[in-house]
């Protein structure tokens, strides 16, 4: 009943969506969704603070098949080849015993087949939490947070980068641009939510 209610933004089945449109002029892109509403207040707001503060990581497997079943008649999942989910800093994943979206990632693993990639991408600065920073300030604490690693099986492939929620957009950004030093990568974009 919980997940019926929850507030979806079916913005993946809509061409240039505003999710798409957030990331004009800063990243090339093939497709970019984010399936729930992030709202203040709202019964999707505990989960997501659960799955990130709670310890309750099986929350982003249960997320993330409910996400990807809606998604996949879609054809949202079409020709990818690798998901890779945002990395957290090794200090920051030390601390809280897991990566909230990896945990989302292998639920849509489960559901679509596609291979996950944990390794290409790691997150080289600890920064501060951006839940309180402005718009500006959030861009300025990720610039050159990420560094590619092992790329070569990259190569030619078309990556799903997840994460769990978007804001401004900044921490996608920064993790795409390392992937773009990739030879002939082409990246989508998917978050559980996107705030509003």
């Amino acid at each position: 009943m919980c997940n019926i209610n929850l507030p979806r933004t079916n913005y993946h089945l809509q061409e240039d969506n505003p999710m798409e449109q957030l990331f004009w002029g800063k990243i090339p892109l093939e497709r970019a969704t984010s399936f729930f509403f992030y709202r203040k207040g709202s019964d999707f707001r505990q989960i997501l603070h659960q799955l990130k503060y709670g310890g309750r990581k099986e929350l982003g497997a249960i997320m993330g098949r409910y996400m990807a079943s809606e998604l996949l008649p879609s054809g949202f999942f079409k020709g990818i080849d690798v998901i890779i989910p945002v990395p957290l800093h090794k200090k920051k994943q030390q601390l809280r015993g897991y990566n909230q979206s990896e945990w989302i990632v292998r639920g849509i693993a489960a559901v679509t087949g596609i291979p996950v990639n944990t390794e290409s991408v790691i997150r080289k600065k600890n920064t501060e939490t951006q839940t309180r920073k402005s718009t500006f300030e959030r861009w300025e604490n990720v610039d050159g947070i990420f560094e590619l690693r092992s790329s070569e099986h990259l190569q030619g492939k078309h990556v799903l980068v997840v994460d769990d929620v978007l804001t401004t957009g900044a921490t996608t950004v920064a993790c795409v641009s390392a992937l773009m030093e990739v030879q002939g990568i082409r990246i989508s974009i998917l978050t559980l939510a996107v705030a509003e």
